[in-house]
């Protein structure tokens, strides 16, 4: 089963790993910024909006940065079947 996270993009939902809530990290919390600074190097950070971020979803392969809240993401997933972890 598929996801939609944003845009025009859909996602595997058993690929997805975790899903961070970027409304509730602060801007003091380097980890996260080095994460998605990491992930952008690396070549697997995708922008799927050029909204607001709200979320990253984290999956198997790449990481993405959507303008859904990561309670509408974490709905839609568990209404797949999938319960993945809740970052920050």
């Amino acid at each position: 089963m598929f996801v939609h996270i944003g845009g025009d993009m859909s996602v595997r939902a058993a690929s997805v790993t975790a899903v961070i809530n970027l409304e509730e990290v602060p801007p003091s919390r380097k980890d996260v910024t080095e994460f998605i600074n990491s992930e952008d190097e690396a070549g697997r950070l995708q922008y799927v909006t050029e909204e607001i971020p709200k979320t990253i979803v984290i999956t198997d392969d790449k990481t993405y940065v959507s303008s859904i809240s990561a309670t509408v993401l974490l709905n839609r997933l568990e209404s797949s079947g999938i319960t993945p972890e809740s970052a920050l």
